[in-house]
């Protein structure tokens, strides 16, 4: 069986292992457990500061998520496009680095 690469030109997908696929879901659905804690904490009117605490641990854990999602796409997807000579991956990549700002 042919070993599927990291992107895929049609459609642009990214091929993930089930190990990888269960850790991503699993932080996802952390967040979302975060999320929803906070929208219950609105409903209840607590206090702004402790709803702000949690809104920077929301953000901490995107964060710790999309590290190395962010790593893997560069050294897997990012380095196949440019080892084809495919120089537009760059313009992806600096239009995603601008979103992180």
């Amino acid at each position: 069986m042919k070993e599927k690469t990291c992107c895929s030109e049609e459609r642009k997908k990214t091929y993930r292992e089930e190990d990888e696929k269960k850790k991503i879901c699993n932080r996802l659905n952390r967040i979302e457990g975060q999320v929803k804690g906070i929208k219950k904490m609105v409903e209840e009117d607590r206090y702004c500061n402790d709803i702000l605490m949690q809104l920077s641990a929301i953000q901490n854990s995107i964060q710790s998520l999309s590290n190395p999602i962010l790593e893997r796409h560069l050294y897997t997807c990012v380095s196949d496009h440019l080892a084809q000579g495919d120089l537009t991956v760059l313009d992806e990549v600096t239009s995603l680095f601008k979103r992180f700002h």
